[in-house]
């Protein structure tokens, strides 16, 4: 029997707020929510960005004047939908009208130029034309003939001025201690606790029923951690007349990502794995976490992505390649001179390049049979990822082959398991969507070829890099996130930053959302295409789909029972959000305490033994290869 990979707890963080409980998703939808679902997704968004704080019940700002959560909706709907999603890159992340740089300039006089400096700063060798006299113990005196290149600070407007930046005030380094951890293991640190705590389980109630090592993560970013803190630190540092730390380097790894959660959100001792993909990335983890769970390997998985890439020095390289939209191309798609930053990116619509942003995207998937057993929520199913390269290419970030294979391959799987009514009139896909020019024709060709492939007509088709930017390893967690949401809520997100789709998109069997529509979906495919032949498309089903599934794999009775343990899981669960909502996200840090010690652990021939664990590691192995055996 093969086991099959629920999702029963997600969260993290993005341009649209929390992931959790479909807050982030239904900001991409807010004006068709009803009315209790806007308050509490426009709550959930003043306290993170500090509009308001609570207390007893109210909530107050800096007017001091006791609010409702209906009040405070009213008032800050116009402040929150201002300062989240796509716009433009404010202060809090770096000067865009004046990004600091450096010019060679080269100084020239017929006369000799004579300056003082102190001998430290002296450069090693002395240029020839150089001679120095000793002024005192600290200070020469430098006499030039000739001429003298010089390195001067300058500044200048960046080319790219919107991003896909966190909600404005939300500044993950104040919610615990950071310790100078680079932006993107930050929100790892939150992104994950919001995933754990979500579930509405404790995680030591999760161990008590697994053994230690049948526990994984995986988890990468695509670029690393590339800010100050990170590689982007360490490597101009000297350039900057700076050091290097003992941290920079070995934080910047895009494994940290994983690393951060065993070691300071989960403690686990399971497998851990970091698999970069590019802009696949988190597909590839996914992928990980699936095939782990339908091979019965692991029991429970903590799936993600985490990547802070809105820095001058990566948006310097992309940019470098024409890859995203510059305020002057998106001016110019609009006929004027002025760029309208929120509507940066435009999926299948006339673009001029994508967007960055950033996000911290976790999951937490399980073998159906332990979810039964525990009563968690499942939200979704993934039964399938598929992951194909392009094969030979002209040029390493123009796209392939490989995607007509994952999305045609996703078709296939989710028909064999929900059939073909499903496939050609309940499915929806979450495309890549970058916003280039060049996605938005070779993506809906695969789409379209493979609609007609499968007889699949009117395909609906959206992009969440509208509303949240590309945050690179990320990308198809954002996906994952609103589809999750799509099924909560029946609702889809349409691409409302495009008024009409491109002449070139090739949409014959597809409908491309531009507005949100109202439908009931049992499947959703993630589709992700990544610099260099990275493509990858996942199976997603829905959480009716799955619970129709169970029931006929278990029998009405067990259904039932799990029924009645699920809904003591929400209400903790619920208690969460509703804390989140007001203030208090709950950040899991544990740095410092339940470090096993040596003689925590005892070992037998059958069994490893850990003190924080109730149960051993079984080491009772049977030899796979007993057919080879000539004993």
């Amino acid at each position: 029997m093969n086991r099959l990979p629920v999702i029963v707890g997600f969260g993290g963080y993005n341009a649209a707020g929390r992931s959790s409980f479909h807050h982030g998703f239904r900001r991409t939808v807010l004006h068709s929510l009803d009315n209790d679902k806007r308050v509490k997704t426009l709550l959930s968004l003043a306290t993170l960005m500090k509009l308001v704080k609570h207390n007893d019940g109210h909530y107050f700002d800096d007017d001091e004047v006791p609010m409702s959560a209906q009040q405070v909706a009213d008032k800050y709907q116009t402040t929150i939908e201002q300062n989240t999603l796509i716009r433009r890159i404010h202060d809090e992340y770096f000067d865009v009208d004046a990004v600091p740089s450096v010019s060679d300039v080269e100084l020239k006089s017929d006369e000799q130029m004579d300056f003082t400096v102190n001998r430290r700063d002296l450069p090693k060798p002395l240029p020839n034309n150089w001679r120095v006299e000793t002024l005192d113990d600290l200070t020469v005196k430098v006499s030039i003939s000739g001429g003298l290149s010089i390195k001067m600070e300058s500044f200048r407007e960046f080319d790219v001025q919107s991003g896909g930046i966190l909600p404005t005030g939300f500044i993950p380094a104040n919610e615990y201690n950071a310790r100078f951890h680079p932006k993107g293991l930050q929100l790892t640190v939150l992104g994950a606790s919001d995933a754990i705590n979500s579930m509405g389980i404790p995680w030591d109630d999760i161990m008590a029923k697994v053994e230690p090592d049948q526990v994984a993560v995986f988890a990468a970013s695509a670029l690393g951690q590339a800010d100050e803190y990170g590689s982007a630190g360490y490597m101009k540092s000297r350039l900057c007349s700076t050091r290097p730390t003992s941290k920079q380097m070995a934080l910047s790894l895009n494994s940290m990502v994983a690393d951060f959660v065993n070691a300071y959100v989960c403690g686990s001792v399971g497998t851990t794995g970091a698999s970069s993909g590019a802009c696949a990335t988190f597909l590839y983890n996914l992928r990980l976490a699936v095939d782990d769970i339908n091979a019965g390997r692991h029991r429970v998985v903590i799936c993600g992505s985490s990547e802070a890439p809105v820095t001058p020095e990566v948006m310097e390289g992309f940019a470098a390649m024409s890859a995203l939209g510059t305020d002057a191309r998106l001016a110019k798609l609009d006929g004027g001179d002025i760029c309208d930053h929120r509507r940066a990116s435009r999926p299948f619509g006339e673009n001029a390049g994508f967007t960055m942003g950033e996000s911290s995207q976790f999951f937490v998937l399980m073998d159906d049979e332990l979810a039964l057993e525990l009563g968690a929520d499942i939200y979704a199913a993934v039964p399938n990822v598929f992951v194909n390269a392009d094969s030979f290419k002209k040029s390493i970030s123009s796209p392939g082959a490989g995607n007509y294979v994952t999305m045609a391959k996703a078709v296939g799987a989710a028909r064999a398991i929900v059939g073909d009514e499903s496939i050609r009139n309940r499915s929806y896909i979450q495309a890549h969507g970058s916003s280039t020019p060049q996605n938005r024709v070779t993506e809906s060709m695969i789409f379209d070829k493979v609609a007609a492939g499968f007889g699949i007509d009117n395909w609906p088709v959206t992009a969440v890099k509208a509303f949240v930017g590309h945050p690179l390893g990320p990308a198809s967690g954002d996906q994952l996130a609103n589809a999750l949401g799509s099924f909560a809520d029946g609702i889809i997100s349409g691409i409302k930053t495009v008024e009409s789709v491109a002449d070139d998109v090739v949409d014959e069997r597809l409908e491309i959302l531009l507005e949100d529509k109202k439908a009931e979906m049992d499947v959703v495919f993630l589709n992700s295409k990544g610099f260099g032949g990275n493509n990858a498309t996942a199976v997603v089903l829905s959480p009716n789909k799955v619970e129709s599934m169970m029931e006929s794999r278990y029998g009405i009775d067990q259904i039932t029972e799990y029924r009645q343990k699920r809904d003591a899981v929400r209400a903790v669960a619920a208690q969460y959000d509703l804390d989140a909502c007001n203030g208090d996200l709950n950040v899991i840090y544990n740095f410092g305490s339940g470090i096993i010690e040596d003689h925590q652990i005892s070992i037998t021939d059958t069994s490893v033994s850990i003190e924080n664990f109730e149960l051993p590691i079984n080491l009772s192995f049977e030899n796979p290869y007993s057919d080879m055996n000539n004993a």
